[in-house]
């Protein structure tokens, strides 16, 4: 069960687990809800085969009235399906999913009762809302960490937010397994390849381009790239920026581009589904959110074998793992960002050699195939095969 199907992590794993357990004996139902406005959008590639998609549109990422009815509709949903695992990702998903997994288990008799586990693909502890609600988050996650399976984080860092910063649940809930992605076409993209999505894109041989993926919304902060941009263009280089998404800041971020004079080597792609184009007419990639679980596009851009420069905020740590992978900069320093980008386009050498060990770093770590057996075998332990859940 998921908040909705928008392009990110949480969707592809969802997506990935539905159609890569039905192998090995799981028969899966994805429950998705409603798409926020701007948000690229993953239900084009439902249905999966074997596996049945229930969409739910009464349940969307703000808190509303719909919240309600959307819980019915779930504790509705788990009645007929009678699961024997509920597996939740994202915060709505995650708080109206158990709970309406805890009634079900209340209602549906003691030899039918589901096992919850709940994906921490980031939390909204911090940078997403106000103090009140933030306060009001906390509680309701700590009241269903007590009483949900299994928790899994995606990155030590979370990890570490969970049992330490804010105390959500305690060790011996709560598990370490990282995103997973098919990764095959990064991973062989080559020199031709790069000069091939040159041409696509219309960007000159000669031009450095520098790259951003992600939502345009506040939380990956990309009026800190447009900053960076106008620093960059400041010295006469001959640069084109890319911005790889959408979102609701994007007319913002448009704008601003405009007022620093820079629009002209802006280019606001939207989503897209060639993102071995983009990553192979990009130079350096670079990252600048406020916060982060574990960031895709950054995991995705190192598989393209990238040089990537990226705020140090959340779990990038867990995939910059050292200096040889890539460079860290404080978060909301422009300068710094500009200068650390600056410095890679004036190394070609450096570029490579970065591009290369990141490649080579992120190409088991990341892998789908890594992700589904770490969960086909928590599951197996779940059901009581092969191991035990305290």
């Amino acid at each position: 069960m998921i908040t909705r199907l928008n392009i990110g992590g949480p969707a592809i794993q969802a997506i990935s687990l539905s159609r890569d357990l039905r192998s090995d004996g799981f028969h899966t139902t994805l429950i998705h809800g409603r798409l926020g406005p701007g948000e690229g959008d993953m239900t084009q590639i439902l249905p999966v085969e074997g596996t049945r998609a229930i969409y739910v549109s009464r349940l969307a990422r703000p808190v509303s009235f719909d919240d309600i009815l959307a819980f019915w509709r779930i504790y509705r949903e788990l009645c007929i399906a009678r699961p024997q695992i509920i597996h939740t990702h994202m915060a709505k998903a995650g708080a109206l999913g158990r709970a309406a997994g805890l009634l079900y288990n209340l209602t549906a008799g003691r030899r039918q009762k589901a096992r919850l586990v709940h994906t921490y693909h980031g939390h909204v502890f911090e940078g997403y809302f106000g103090d009140w609600s933030t306060k009001g988050f906390l509680v309701v996650e700590r009241i269903l960490g007590k009483r949900t399976d299994v928790l899994i984080a995606i990155s030590e860092q979370i990890r570490t937010d969970l049992l330490r910063t804010y105390s959500v649940a305690t060790a011996d809930r709560v598990r370490l397994i990282p995103l997973g992605f098919d990764l095959t076409r990064l991973l062989t993209i080559a020199a031709e390849d790069r000069a091939r999505a040159r041409r696509t894109l219309g960007i000159s041989a000669s031009a450095l381009v520098v790259t951003t993926v992600g939502r345009l919304t506040a939380i990956k902060e990309q009026s800190l790239f447009i900053d960076m941009a106008a620093r960059l263009l400041a010295d006469g280089r001959d640069m084109v920026f890319l911005v790889v998404g959408d979102g609701e800041l994007r007319s913002g971020l448009e704008e601003q581009a405009r007022r620093l004079g820079i629009s002209e080597r802006i280019r606001f792609l939207g989503w897209r589904a060639d993102l071995e184009t983009v990553y192979g007419a990009t130079d350096v990639f670079v990252l600048t959110s406020r916060n982060e679980g574990t960031p895709v596009a950054l995991i995705e851009s190192m598989a393209a074998g990238l040089p990537c420069v990226s705020t140090d905020v959340g779990g990038v740590r867990d995939v910059i793992t050292e200096p040889a992978l890539g460079v860290l900069v404080p978060f909301g320093d422009p300068r710094r960002l500009a200068e650390a980008v600056a410095a890679l386009c004036d190394s070609p050498d450096a570029r490579v050699e970065i591009g290369r060990r990141a490649r080579d770093s992120v190409r088991h770590r990341f892998h789908v195939q890594r992700l589904v057996g770490d969960i086909k075998g928590l599951y197996w332990q779940l059901l009581g095969i092969g191991g035990t859940i305290p």
